[in-house]
């Protein structure tokens, strides 16, 4: 095993598409998901301002936002963003299907956002990506590891499906039991949510008193905290003191909260409180009254979240969610325990989804220290 850099062993592909587009698939930022390996999505079509070519089997690198972590073999020829540095392997000098391991590799992300230039939007050149240093084990070692490491992937794979189809299963068991609210086919009772529910936001106490933050106890949830489904702790607390200087409430155990506002798909995102605890202002805190299971209305909610993001036009970012249109959406109220069957169901789907996605964090903690230990 010998140290190399990575300009040792690959090449910027550099190789501009000058006749038609016709046919390519095109590749942009958006479409290189954080942390895997193998491109799953792509456009068509030629009408775009991309002219850069790259060829199955090289590597696509994010170079724009490193801190993204964003990295894929491309599986066919195609057209990609000019913020994509496409990166072949030296077959001489590098098994080509160890090179994507390599590169998505967090000690060559962290080593990227090192050498990024600019403040908004920071991007790494080539020139400094191939002074990357690593470890390089010999040919059969290569080989050995990319066939364990590309197991891996796969079975990184089935589990990130199978998560997928506990998902859709929930979603199929209320589409049975209940059909969709918006056509209601079932006949079943429906109601505002503010006829059945208390609804408020939060508030932020000011940042600038530390007094307010400082050996705080209260538990304080932001917008970002939504997607943990079931909030039973929060990364920030807040003083007594804190809590009385702004409007924020106290929400009781079992609410189901919206986030009105948030970075990339946060708005609409639903969750559940399992302890008690207070919000800021991009949070709408719902507490029904006896007619309405808190756990039915948050799977509720939740399998409608697409419904919540196109309120007020939000999928065009043309406005934010606020009370009044969370007040206004319209819900099934069936029978209390046609809710409690629904909800009885979709716990155990939510158990074995939380064991599959502990199985998947701990296989990609493997993979990553294999990665660590032997490319590093």
């Amino acid at each position: 095993m010998s140290k190399v850099l990575l300009g040792d062993v690959a090449v910027e592909h550099k190789e501009t598409c000058k006749g038609s587009k016709d046919g390519y698939p095109i590749v942009g930022l958006e479409h290189l998901v954080p942390e895997e390996i193998t491109l799953t999505a792509w456009g068509e079509g030629s009408e775009n301002t991309f002219t850069k070519m790259f060829r199955k089997g090289n590597v696509l690198f994010g170079r724009r936002r490193a801190y993204l972590k964003k990295a894929a073999v491309a599986p066919f020829d195609g057209i990609c963003s000019g913020d994509i540095t496409v990166i072949e392997a030296k077959p001489d000098r590098i098994l080509p299907e160890l090179l994507p391991f390599i590169i998505q590799n967090d000690a060559l992300f962290d080593f990227a956002v090192g050498k990024s230039a600019g403040s908004l939007s920071p991007r790494v050149k080539w020139e400094h990506l191939k002074n990357f240093e690593f470890e390089l084990p010999d040919m059969d070692k290569q080989k050995e590891l990319a066939a364990l490491l590309w197991a891996m992937d796969d079975t990184k794979k089935s589990y990130q499906k199978l998560i997928a189809a506990t998902d859709e299963l929930v979603k199929s068991q209320f589409m049975e039991l209940f059909g969709d609210a918006t056509t209601n086919p079932k006949g079943l009772p429906t109601a505002l949510i503010k006829n059945v529910a208390e609804c408020y936001a939060g508030a932020t106490p000011s940042t600038k008193v530390a007094a307010y933050w400082d050996n705080a106890t209260i538990p304080w949830m932001s917008s970002g905290e939504v997607h943990n489904g079931r909030v039973s702790a929060t990364e920030k607390k807040i003083s007594q003191a804190g809590y009385d200087s702004c409007s924020t409430k106290m929400v009781p155990a079992n609410s189901v909260v919206i986030a009105l506002a948030g970075q990339g798909k946060t708005r609409g995102t639903v969750a559940i409180t399992e302890i008690e605890l207070c919000t800021n202002q991009s949070l709408c805190c719902i507490i029904p009254n006896s007619s309405v299971i808190s756990d039915y209305l948050y799977y509720h909610l939740k399998l409608r979240y697409e419904e919540m993001r196109n309120l007020a036009g939000i999928a065009e970012g043309r406005g934010g969610l606020n009370l009044k249109l969370i007040q206004g959406i319209r819900i099934l109220v069936p029978s209390k325990a046609a809710q409690e069957e629904f909800v009885a169901f979709a716990r155990q789907s939510d158990k074995s989804k939380f064991e599959l996605e502990q199985a998947l964090a701990e296989l990609t903690a493997t993979y990553k220290r294999i990665i660590a230990e032997n490319l590093g």
